[in-house]
């Protein structure tokens, strides 16, 4: 009895932890990108709140929590007030089977070590479209319709090519459990997926764009086309989580590229390739894959303020005639090598 009280109180202590680390990194990307977004446009961005304006995103979260929750006539109220929830739980989630470190002390850095880890994460992860649909669906009205299903259609789409992906992954590695194709890519920056699979890794990084509906591929909310898409009936805190959503579903997605491709929290230089001896280590693993994070989430970034909108008949024809094709191509590829090397 007196292990199992250990391991709950173990256990909460990490989710807590993780939970608040996630919650800080989703508010400061925010604040990255308007940073960014301001040195390309030639601007400053944030700067009076908090030295270098690093105060905004409390700012913001305070300026969320205080204006009024006004909820339209015309709305079917219900579904309206509980489609931001179902969009930021799942986002919130998928972190759970992300092994963001080896181990500290002999704590392993995984909230869950599933050994269907990427199934798992899949699977939560496509839970957050029903929000979008409920959304576009309980504001009765046709823009935010019209981006409800454009999500559904989208995320639908992608999903296919992203979990074809990283299939060729798992047949290298011979596992679906995410703790393991980290040990796989140790031993050498020329084990990592993204030199074994770069084909896997741009189709996985596409798929990944139009998951988070990111641009080009933000369609769902198409400020040009749609005033705002999904969400344009949504104020206040319950506009917020939308937001905190797509940023915290960036870092999930983020933190995925980071575990699939980039060798997890190993590096090889400096003894960083294999699982802790010394707290030191331990917190090295950690900021490793912090660091590859922050990396992927820039590239996220970037990508926004430096291409145009995708239209939508390009985004469903490279979608299924060119990323899903590509990824069944390379899973037969990869199928054919292991085989003929396993002669």
């Amino acid at each position: 009895m007196e292990n199992e009280v250990q391991f709950l109180l173990r256990s909460l202590a990490k989710v807590t932890v993780v939970s608040l680390v996630l919650l800080t990194i989703v508010a400061y990307t925010v604040y990255v990108e308007r940073k960014v977004c301001a040195f390309i446009q030639d601007r400053i961005g944030p700067n009076r709140t908090g030295p270098w304006g690093l105060l905004q995103p409390v700012a913001d979260a305070i300026k969320a929590f205080l204006k009024e929750e006004f909820t339209p006539a015309h709305v079917r109220k219900g579904y309206f007030w509980l489609a931001p929830a179902i969009v930021m739980i799942p986002s919130m989630v998928t972190v759970a089977v992300i092994p963001f470190g080896s181990v500290l002390g002999s704590e392993p850095m995984v909230l869950a070590d599933l050994n269907i880890g990427i199934l798992f994460s899949f699977a939560v992860v496509s839970l957050g479209v029903y929000g979008i649909v409920l959304a576009g669906y309980a504001a009765n009205s046709k823009y935010p319709f019209m981006g409800g299903i454009r999500s559904s259609a989208q995320v639908i789409s992608y999903e296919v090519a992203m979990g074809l992906s990283v299939v060729p992954v798992f047949l290298l590695v011979g596992s679906l459990n995410l703790g393991e194709v980290v040990a796989a890519q140790s031993g050498g920056l020329f084990h990592w997926m993204i030199f074994r699979q770069p084909l896997a890794f741009l189709i996985f990084l596409a798929a990944a764009f139009a998951e988070t509906n990111r641009l080009p591929f933000d369609l769902p909310e198409a400020e040009q086309e749609l005033a705002g898409g999904y969400n344009v009936e949504y104020g206040s805190i319950r506009f917020a989580m939308f937001f905190l959503a797509e940023y915290a579903n960036m870092v999930a997605v983020s933190a995925l590229i980071v575990t699939l491709f980039l060798g997890g929290w190993s590096l090889p230089w400096w003894g960083l390739d294999q699982p802790a001896g010394t707290w030191w280590q331990g917190v090295m693993h950690i900021g490793v894959f912090l660091a590859k994070m922050f990396a992927v989430l820039l590239v996220f970034i970037w990508t926004r303020w430096m291409l145009p909108r995708f239209r939508y008949d390009q985004l469903m024809h490279l979608g299924w005639k060119r990323a899903v094709p590509l990824a069944l191509a390379n899973v037969f590829l990869t199928a054919l090598v292991l085989w003929f090397q396993a002669l």
